[in-house]
């Protein structure tokens, strides 16, 4: 029986359209800027710091940011880049420049299952720093207190087994107890290889019964049936 959910984001709870058209333009419009303006920031220094270590050579304020952004442009998921673009989006979010998008079935759903006593969590590339400013900047209000925790890139690739047998370690829950949420086929294949539930969502149709994961339209379509597998 499933006692708690995993949930993604992009594509999943939020419009991938919202992260690729909204969040990460405005973070790469600002990234030079920001970064220069906090450079002597202590989070902005670690920040620099664990960039040049990423890239495995000294890098001065100029050459990280150039660093950064070829990464941004290249949509890798690098920690510390994910991290700047949540510190960047803190600044959109209480500017009021923009809100954090969540589709209305999962929003609802979301409640309706705490309401029910599962726990609720988000796994996602992006910073826990952005996922919560993500939700707590929602036309629903603030839905950070549904969830019961976060996880990024930090605990591993979302492609990757160990991510899920790293998150699983930190939960009190046996694998087969949590349902894991992506549109991501591959982040399902690797959360089912370490003994999670899985649920493919797929919102712009197409399901297909004979797949290897099961397959919904939204949220709503996230049956008992399937919490009590």
């Amino acid at each position: 029986m499933i006692k708690a959910i995993i949930t993604d984001i992009e594509g999943t709870t939020s419009s991938l359209a919202f992260v690729q058209a909204v969040l990460f333009p405005y973070a790469r419009r600002h990234l030079a800027e920001f970064v220069r303006s906090h450079a002597d920031d202590p989070v902005v220094q670690g920040l620099l710091a664990d960039t040049a270590a990423a890239a495995g050579q000294a890098l001065d304020t100029e050459a990280a940011i150039g660093q950064l952004l070829a990464w941004a442009d290249a949509d890798q998921k690098i920690t510390p880049l994910k991290a700047l673009q949540g510190l960047i989006w803190e600044a959109g979010y209480r500017q009021g420049d923009f809100y954090g998008h969540v589709y209305a079935d999962a929003a609802a759903q979301l409640q309706h299952w705490r309401q029910q006593g599962l726990a609720l969590y988000v796994y996602s590339s992006g910073s826990v720093h952005a996922q919560k400013l993500l939700f707590a900047h929602t036309e629903y209000g603030d839905l950070t207190p549904l969830f019961s925790g976060y996880f990024d890139t930090l605990v591993g690739a979302k492609r990757e087994v160990a991510a899920y047998q790293n998150i699983v370690a930190q939960l009190p829950f046996l694998p087969s107890e949590l349902l894991f949420l992506s549109d991501i086929k591959e982040e399902l294949d690797a959360a089912q290889a370490a003994g999670l539930q899985t649920v493919w969502l797929k919102r712009d149709g197409g399901l297909d019964g004979m797949g290897p994961h099961r397959q919904v339209g939204s949220f709503a379509e996230i049956s008992g049936a399937m919490l009590a597998a």
